[in-house]
């Protein structure tokens, strides 16, 4: 029933009337129910983490840490916030469990990039990607905007020499520009005029060294994205706007189920 549920896209309608029972015995029924299969025992052992949170309610959510030469996920955390101490204490716990994590991929979140000591850290260009476009928007207005948008085409067809020369010119023509600043006549006090624009050239110059270290290290075959994170985290989305309205305990048992079966 929970297959038929989860990967069947049944409803509990449709479950109620093939059973011949009420929608609430459907319910039950599904809450007492074990994961679509028993979890698979993974052997620690050498691999490149991938790890990420996606949200299902604004203050829950799931974090998981995902073997990427394996396919597998190896653990998850249901939490209200990410955190740094969360993201570094699984690294903590799959390293007692007996794996050996030769490289990380995750997010830009500040005092992740650099936050394990000897492990090769990658910035998913995904999430590069996303927080250029937040701040300079899918369509900018001004001319620094689109040559930056241009140039973020670059990131992943590239490598570090390269995508840091086209920075670097795109910087030298715009500085003066991105220098403008505006006064507050109320105030007194002034802020910079183009300051989104800056801080997505900040966000740059910040992981710029964290963006290509799947080039530095080509016999550890780390990907540039957690983008296979990202698809299983948008069949999660589905599934759960397809069964609005459940309670939180059978949600993870959903979630569960997509996540390790």
């Amino acid at each position: 029933m929970l297959k038929d549920y989860v990967q069947g896209k049944q409803t509990y309608a449709q479950l109620a009337q093939r059973e011949k029972v009420g929608k609430r015995t459907i319910q039950r029924r599904l809450d007492k129910s074990e994961l679509l299969q028993a979890r698979e025992e993974i052997k620690p052992g050498r691999t490149v983490i991938l790890m990420d949170t996606t949200y299902f309610h604004r203050t829950f959510g799931v974090m998981v840490w995902r073997d990427w030469y394996r396919k597998k996920n190896l653990q998850r955390r249901y939490l209200k916030y990410e955190t740094i101490a969360e993201y570094k204490a699984g690294i903590v716990r799959l390293q007692e469990q007996g794996w050996t994590i030769v490289g990380i991929v995750c997010d830009g979140r500040r005092g992740l990039l650099g936050g394990f000591s000897g492990i090769p850290t990658q910035m998913c260009h995904f999430h590069q990607k996303q927080i250029i476009q937040r701040y300079i928007t899918k369509n900018p207005r001004l001319e620094a905007g689109k040559e930056l948008k241009e140039i973020m085409k670059w990131l992943s067809i590239t490598d570090r020499e390269n995508f840091t020369e086209l920075l670097r010119r795109w910087h030298e023509r715009w500085k003066e520009f991105l220098s403008e600043k505006t006064n507050d006549q109320e105030t007194g006090r002034w802020h910079y005029t183009h300051k989104r624009i800056r801080s997505a050239y900040r966000s740059l110059k910040t992981n710029l060294p964290y963006l290509y270290t799947y080039l530095d290290y080509p016999d550890l075959k780390i990907p540039n994205t957690t983008n296979s994170l990202e698809g299983t985290f948008s069949h999660i989305d589905t599934m759960l706007r397809l069964h609005n309205g459940m309670k939180k305990e059978r949600k993870i048992k959903v979630v569960d189920s997509l996540l390790f079966c």
